[in-house]
């Protein structure tokens, strides 16, 4: 095995998991998750509620439409699902290379089943925090802060990886194998952004989605810009990773208020959010919090920031900042002790981290016999 390959042993193992988030999440959300998100009559005290298992058969054919006739039932259940998922795959990042297949599996149905569901309910499926007026247009702690608040207690239980803390706590750079794959990644996620927030006005309305376009792509370059300048006075270079992780960041910023901050201000909350995601990253790997991708700090901080940042900026006098931040307080707060008790019981009952044998060799060939990126000069030899 040359040096490079050596270098990179878990990338199958990281598309397995992946694959495993959305066909099992997506399924335990079709089969439990919906009706608890949005249990409809059912809805008990606005903290919890169900609806039944599985879709409704009822409204195969019907149409049931909401939003003036432009959402049905079955956009709602697809849409929503992709939500679910997504607050799983933050989890994936930050405990890659290190974690068992199978016992990651089981802590994504309840997680994406479960706990996701319950407290999406508390907002968007007209629950307490609804009630209270809390706001939160597209997920920046529905579904990135408890995505980042669950990775936190995950790898706090997990431990850092092999080799990326020396023998005095210092932490060491474990490079990414391909930052130009990196970057298409973000391209494409910055591309994908626009269905999450655009999607999330329930419409085609022509005004309302070019509106949240465009402060979507403000706040994300804002991000960008913010992240490359901070990383540069920071350690006397602009950093790709973390310029990467600020466009994302920026994203997560606005995703609560989309619609209701003006694009001057979302360019603002970018550029925060930029700042917010470096200090976050130094500080965490200075804790002994490793998290190889930096979700944590893209989804979980930026995403209490961004929530934040509508009690600062929304053009709606009703969003109060006390609001926001409680909101948000409470959803990250249920996502980490659900995930710190539930990953807890699971790691001492199947045991979460691989052996140290198995990530010497890495999770290609320890969990799934295969490598990413197989070595043809064998065989081309002969």
């Amino acid at each position: 095995m040359n040096e490079w390959r050596q270098e990179s042993p878990d990338f199958a193992e990281v598309c397995v998991k992946n694959l495993s988030i959305l066909s099992i999440g997506l399924l335990a959300y079709a089969l439990v998750g919906f009706n608890l998100m949005y249990p409809g009559e059912e809805y008990a005290g606005g903290w919890f509620g169900f609806g039944g298992f599985g879709l409704d058969a009822g409204v195969i054919g019907a149409g049931i439409a909401y939003a003036d006739g432009h959402y049905t039932y079955w956009t709602d259940f697809i849409f929503q699902a992709m939500f679910a998922i997504t607050g799983a795959t933050i989890v994936s990042g930050a405990v890659a290379e290190r974690v068992k297949l199978g016992s990651f599996m089981v802590f994504v149905v309840l997680l994406v089943g479960i706990a996701y569901p319950i407290s999406g309910s508390w907002k968007w499926g007209t629950g307490f925090l609804d009630a209270k007026g809390y706001y939160d247009f597209a997920g920046s702690s529905i579904v990135h802060s408890f995505g980042g608040f669950a990775a936190l207690a995950c790898v706090i239980l997990l431990g850092a990886r092999k080799g990326k803390y020396d023998s005095e706590g210092r932490a060491k750079p474990i490079p990414g194998h391909s930052m130009p794959l990196a970057t298409i990644g973000v391209f494409m996620l910055f591309l994908g952004w626009f269905g999450f927030n655009g999607g999330s006005v329930l419409s085609a309305d022509p005004q309302a989605v070019s509106f949240v376009f465009v402060t979507t792509a403000l706040a994300a370059c804002g991000g960008g810009l913010g992240a490359i300048i901070t990383s540069w006075a920071g350690s006397g270079k602009p950093d790709l990773s973390m310029a990467l992780n600020g466009i994302l960041a920026g994203l997560v910023g606005i995703t609560a208020g989309a619609d209701v901050i003006e694009p001057g201000h979302a360019i603002l909350v970018g550029l925060i959010a930029g700042v917010i995601v470096y200090i976050s990253v130094v500080a965490l790997d200075k804790s002994g919090i490793d998290d190889p991708v930096g979700a944590i700090s893209v989804h979980g901080t930026c995403g209490l920031w961004g929530c934040w940042a509508v009690g600062l900026f929304s053009t709606k006098a009703e969003h109060s900042l006390g609001t926001q931040i409680y909101g948000s307080l409470v959803i990250s707060a249920w996502a980490f002790f659900f995930s710190l008790i539930v990953f807890g019981i699971i790691k001492a009952v199947m045991g979460v981290r691989v052996s140290e044998d198995e990530e010497d060799k890495g999770l290609d060939i320890s969990e799934h016999g295969q490598e990413a990126y197989p070595d043809f000069t064998t065989a081309s030899d002969h």
